[in-house]
């Protein structure tokens, strides 16, 4: 399998900072694996949109693919109380 290239908005990035040093390295560890495989088991599609959702712990990580150019968008990340409020 081609192995994806990891982009990561500017807003997802700025949530980053908000999460505990702890449960920063197993997101980040998510986010790298998703490299390898984007609908790994536990991925789910978000109904109505184009995303899907990868949970980590109480975090969720909202992600795009573009199959054709081989990359994945980090378009949000957050508790899960809090991730999909507008």
């Amino acid at each position: 399998m081609a192995k994806y290239k990891i982009s990561i908005k500017s807003t997802a990035a700025k949530e980053l900072e908000d999460i505990p040093k702890k449960e920063l390295r197993k997101i980040i560890k998510r986010i790298q694996s998703l490299a390898e495989n984007p609908r790994a088991h536990g991925a789910q599609k978000l109904s109505g949109q184009e995303q899907y959702r990868v949970r980590q712990g109480d975090y969720r990580i909202v992600y795009s693919i573009e199959d054709k150019d081989s990359i994945i968008d980090i378009v949000k990340i957050g508790h899960r109380r809090e991730i999909y409020r507008s």
